[in-house]
């Protein structure tokens, strides 16, 4: 599923920015966690998160496809990052009972194939959202 969106450019963010940005997406998060709830596929909130982000203008892009290769080789299973924000932090969504460290190990994996230095883990299922959300650095 590709969602369209208007909010494709890629920022240029300064380092010193991505604090401010994370906290963006977070309270993003948090904002789409009090509309919707619990419970819901990752779908509804990865579209609640594109809304909540273009409410702030705040450039991302959904589904953005990370070319993986093994030396020269490309692999054309390609993973589909649920969303870049500000063409500098990636956004891993879930809606899992429990955040597991498979779950980071993917995040940390995701990171390096797509050189993302800051990425942030949002679980959606949890009754407190705070409690789903990991922030990650390479």
């Amino acid at each position: 599923m590709t969602i369209t969106t208007a909010r494709t450019e890629t920022a240029h963010i300064l380092p010193e920015d991505l604090n401010a940005l994370s906290g963006q997406i977070v309270d993003s998060a948090l904002f789409v966690h009090k509309k919707l709830g619990p419970g819901l596929l990752e779908s509804a909130y990865q579209h609640g998160m594109a809304y909540a982000l273009s409410r702030k203008n705040i450039p991302f892009e959904t589904e953005k496809t990370i070319s993986i290769q093994i030396d020269d080789f490309p692999i054309d299973a390609g993973y589909r990052a649920d969303l870049i924000v500000g063409g500098k932090v990636i956004v891993e969504i879930k809606s899992v009972d429990k955040l597991l460290p498979i779950h980071e190990a993917q995040l940390l994996t995701y990171m390096k194939l797509g050189g993302y230095e800051l990425g942030l883990l949002l679980n959606f299922n949890e009754r407190l959202i705070k409690n789903g959300i990991r922030r990650m650095r390479l």
